[in-house]
């Protein structure tokens, strides 16, 4: 079910991922946790903190896990979060199913660019998440990723 907000919240992530530093081989994704009463809790970007650090990863580590204001939380990111990762020993999908997180909002899926099937909304959905698809939006977040799209 897409709520009111949904694009509202989507385009301020797509903002923040314009912060991205342009890296070859990695996306530029924003992310913003919105609690059930529509308070911003926490926002990241790719490559915020190190490079390696992934939008999502981010705006999570920037929350104790524990925060009551996770539960009914809204966690919108401008791609599908990662199901398959080099660089840390958690994905984003999992370090959102270790949240209290239900609900994930995101524009476009990760496309077989860098990773060759990425399965993220699947495994999301299938862990009782809700996941909703902005595709409106995607052109608009594929467009800060002109770096890396044929």
């Amino acid at each position: 079910m897409t709520h009111a907000d949904d694009v509202t919240w989507m385009e301020r992530a797509i903002d923040l991922s314009r912060k991205c530093p342009p890296a070859e081989g990695a996306f530029s994704v924003g992310a913003i946790i919105v609690s059930a009463d529509g308070e911003e809790l926490a926002n990241g970007y790719s490559r915020e903190t190190d490079a390696h650090v992934h939008a999502e990863e981010s705006a999570l580590a920037k929350l104790p896990a524990d925060d009551p204001r996770l539960v009914g939380a809204t966690l919108y990111s401008t791609l599908e979060p990662c199901s398959e990762r080099k660089s840390r020993p958690l994905t984003c999908t999992q370090l959102i199913l270790r949240s209290p997180i239900r609900r994930v909002v995101i524009a476009w899926r990760e496309p077989s660019l860098l990773v060759a099937d990425c399965v993220g909304v699947e495994t999301l959905r299938a862990a009782d998440v809700e996941v909703v698809e902005l595709p409106a939006l995607a052109d608009r977040a594929r467009s800060v990723n002109s770096h890396l799209m044929p």
